[in-house]
């Protein structure tokens, strides 16, 4: 048995979704910054693909039927399809010694914003004890 038309319709489909589908897609090139920072985009791809046909048979006494008797074939109808959706999920920021993964979900700005307040209060503190210490300085 020859190749069917639907594995053709098949395969050239997919052909299309493996070169849309790239490791630089999921994992995007890294960008320096004026800082030297490097931030490396990170995303999730999904992709979905459907591919149907059917064989018709042809009316009896038709010219069609009469070269299908000939080819032993019937006709062919079909169609595939495919998505893609790209979606932005971090970002990695590598620079100043460090690693850092920043998730783009809105969920996670509070978790972040918590994560971060220890510093932030050790920041405010520092600068209080700063400016007591230079007001008693100038007294």
């Amino acid at each position: 048995m020859g190749n069917h038309p639907i594995e053709e319709m098949m395969r050239t489909t997919m052909e299309n979704i493996r070169s849309m589908v790239d490791v630089n897609v999921i994992v995007g090139e890294p960008v320096e910054t004026a800082d030297g920072n490097v931030i490396i985009p990170i995303s999730r791809i999904l992709f979905g693909f459907a591919a149907g046909g059917s064989d018709f048979e042809v009316p009896e006494g038709s010219e069609e039927k009469k070269q299908q008797n000939e080819q032993t074939k019937f006709p062919f109808g079909g169609g595939s399809g495919a998505g893609v959706s790209l979606q932005p999920v971090a970002f990695l920021v590598v620079g100043g010694g460090q690693v850092r993964l920043l998730p783009v979900d809105d969920k996670v700005v509070i978790g972040r914003l918590l994560e971060m307040t220890p510093q932030l209060i050790e920041q405010i503190q520092s600068m209080l004890n700063k400016k007591s210490q230079s007001e008693k300085v100038y007294q």
